[in-house]
């Protein structure tokens, strides 16, 4: 299974995709120096894979190399983040 994680910018999203076909998506706002998380999803039947896991991280890694800070509306991104103490720097 090929995952792969990239940014939806038309769409405001981040996507990941599994074999080419859209899985999940993390929805947000951009600013000029932060992004509001506003909601996470996953198909049901790639519930329980990871893939809401790697999508967040790969979002977040993206946004700390876009030099943003995050505020965290989707509760999973913020239960993620609360999880993560090494990504807690980029919380607004």
């Amino acid at each position: 299974m090929s995952t792969q994680v990239r940014d939806d910018p038309d769409a405001t999203r981040y996507v990941i995709e599994t074999d080419g076909a859209i899985v999940g998506a993390a929805y947000y706002n951009r600013f000029e120096d932060h992004i509001v998380f506003t909601h996470t999803e996953v198909d049901e039947g790639h519930q329980g894979e990871g893939l809401a896991s790697q999508l967040v991280q790969s979002a977040l890694d993206d946004v700390r190399t876009a030099g943003l800070r995050v505020v965290a509306l989707c509760p999973y991104v913020r239960s993620w983040l609360q999880r993560h103490p090494d990504y807690q720097d980029l919380q607004r």
